[in-house]
């Protein structure tokens, strides 16, 4: 259950003002957030309050540190193109003793950022041009960051989107067994089974030498970024905590995945569910727009690929947690974790199909 931050909390932060009040705000299902008000100089400023979910990050001064360099190296960026660094990066509100966040005697975290007005996020696609400004906030995210310096990221959350492990993962539990259902679930695993080979393609290409690591967002879901209320423009990505090295692929792949699916992630339908060409190509030229010249060659040749290879890993892990007795994932009856996988399968398959047009668009947008 959210917890309000108390006053005593807020005050341990640097903004600036009378305090108002404070709420609970957004729909985020990890972290505790919540918006306060502030009278300052006879107007009203807004800021984002978070309690940090240490079961999830459970190296919150990481996850901090990380947003830090980003956010400030973002800034930094912005500012000298004549952008708004106000509102085209979170801006962090430094605690009273000068870290990014204040730790509690209980052992919370929390942190403040300055609350990005006149924007509002979508939880659900409801226009095309919505998923070519998220795309194309997303590329600018890259492009911003490509040039890094200093040392590697944190990983926050290690090998979240390492695709061979999540393979490997999968295997064990075939092997284990543990609750008796693999017998229940022969045709998943033995599609997911044939491709294997899939699980090893990015992290090859890297090992190859043909793409660099990057810095990478790793959840890109269309409410992770802020659309501008009057100009529709995707101005701000957010949620930054799992901000770590990674490939491109894993960003655009999972954006894919998700905003273009017709059906829900656990729809009962499998009828229902395919990929939106209309909607991969929108994201594809918002994306690319802002990437085209950070990308090589090679990291844009396998573009198409990515989607087909982040639903092949989610099914994977679906699949991996029915089989040993739904551990990770929320479940809201027995086999509510294979349904999922069957929609992932169903998605990945209707991608292959598609797949010449996925390539032919790619191509037709950085010609």
């Amino acid at each position: 259950m959210a917890v309000l931050p108390t006053l005593e909390i807020i005050a341990h932060f640097q903004q600036q003002g009378e305090f108002l009040e404070a709420a609970a705000y957004g729909t985020g299902h990890i972290n505790d957030t919540f918006a306060s008000s502030f009278l300052t100089d006879g107007r009203v400023v807004r800021y984002i309050h978070q309690r940090i979910n240490r079961h999830v990050f459970r190296q919150p001064v990481q996850v901090m540190e990380n947003i830090v360099r980003v956010t400030r190296y973002a800034a930094e960026r912005i500012r000298a193109a004549g952008g708004d660094p106000a509102r085209e990066t979170v801006t962090v509100i430094p605690a009273l003793d000068g870290q990014s966040y204040y730790r509690t005697e209980a052992g919370d975290y929390w942190r403040t950022y300055v609350f990005i007005e006149g924007a509002r996020t979508y939880d659900q696609v409801e226009e095309v041009r919505h998923v070519y400004t998220a795309a194309n906030a997303f590329g600018k995210f890259q492009r911003l960051l490509a040039g890094l310096p200093g040392e590697r990221l944190h990983e926050t959350i290690p090998g979240f989107h390492d695709t061979p492990k999540r393979f490997d993962a999968f295997v064990l539990a075939l092997e284990r067994d543990a609750h008796n259902r693999v017998a229940t679930a022969r045709a998943e695993i033995d599609f997911i089974l044939a491709r294997a080979a899939d699980a090893r393609v990015v992290v090859d290409l890297l090992a190859e030498g043909r793409m660099p690591e990057r810095v990478t967002h790793n959840d890109t879901k269309i409410n992770n970024v802020m659309i501008d209320e009057r100009t529709g423009e995707g101005i701000c990505v957010i949620d930054l905590d799992t901000v770590m090295p990674g490939y491109v692929h894993y960003d655009f792949g999972d954006a894919i995945r998700t905003a273009t699916n017709r059906a829900e992630e656990d729809s009962p339908d499998l009828s229902a569910v395919s990929m939106n060409i209309e909607i991969y190509r929108g994201y594809a030229e918002g994306f690319i727009s802002e990437t085209r010249e950070t990308l090589n060659d090679t990291e844009i040749e396998y573009l198409p690929f990515a989607p087909k290879l982040l639903t092949y890993i989610m099914a994977t892990r679906f699949l991996t947690d029915y089989i040993d007795g739904d551990n990770y994932y929320k479940i809201k009856y027995p086999l509510h974790n294979l349904q999922r996988t069957r929609v992932q399968l169903t998605l990945l398959q209707d991608m292959e199909a598609q797949y010449d047009n996925m390539v032919q668009i790619i191509k037709n947008i950085t010609r």
